[in-house]
C-alpha cells in the first residue's frame, strides 16, 4: 500500500494496525522504511486530531513513578515534606507547591511539564 497523508480515522485506525504488524523490523529489513513513516504520518495525525496534548493528572503521576520504583509514601517525606503533607498531596487535600514539583521533578525524573498541570482537590 502506498501511505499518504492521514487524515480519516480509518485510515489512522488501518496505519496503526499495519505498524502493529511491521513495528519490530530493524534498519535494513524490507519494511523499516515503511515503519518509519507510519510513525511519523500516525505522529501527524494524532497531533492534528487528538486533544492537544493530553494532560495527565500529576498526583496520577507521582504514584506512577512511585509504584514503577517501589517507593512508598515514607520515601517521599524529603522530597515533599511531612508525611502528613505527603499524605494530603497524594490525597489531592494539597497542592503541589513549586518547590515540591522542582524536587520531584529532580529526584523522580518526571517532566515539570506534567506536575504543573491543574488537578482537582478533594474536599475535606
Amino acid at each position: 500500500m502506498a501511505w499518504k497523508i492521514i487524515r480519516t480515522e480509518e485510515a489512522y485506525q488501518s496505519a496503526l494496525s499495519r505498524l502493529e504488524e511491521i513495528f519490530d523490523c530493524k534498519k535494513g529489513d524490507e519494511h523499516y522504511d515503511e515503519a518509519e513513516l507510519l510513525v511519523m504520518l500516525i505522529h501527524k495525525y494524532e497531533q492534528e486530531n487528538e486533544p492537544a496534548y493530553i494532560n495527565p493528572d500529576p498526583i496520577e503521576v507521582i504514584k506512577y513513578k512511585m509504584q514503577e520504583n517501589s517507593l512508598r509514601n515514607k520515601d517521599l517525606v524529603e522530597i515533599i515534606g511531612s508525611k502528613s503533607k505527603v499524605s494530603e498531596v497524594l490525597n489531592k487535600k494539597r497542592r503541589l507547591t513549586l518547590e515540591m514539583i522542582r524536587k520531584l521533578s529532580k529526584n523522580l525524573h518526571i517532566p515539570t511539564d506534567l506536575l504543573i498541570n491543574e488537578y482537582e482537590l478533594i474536599e475535606h
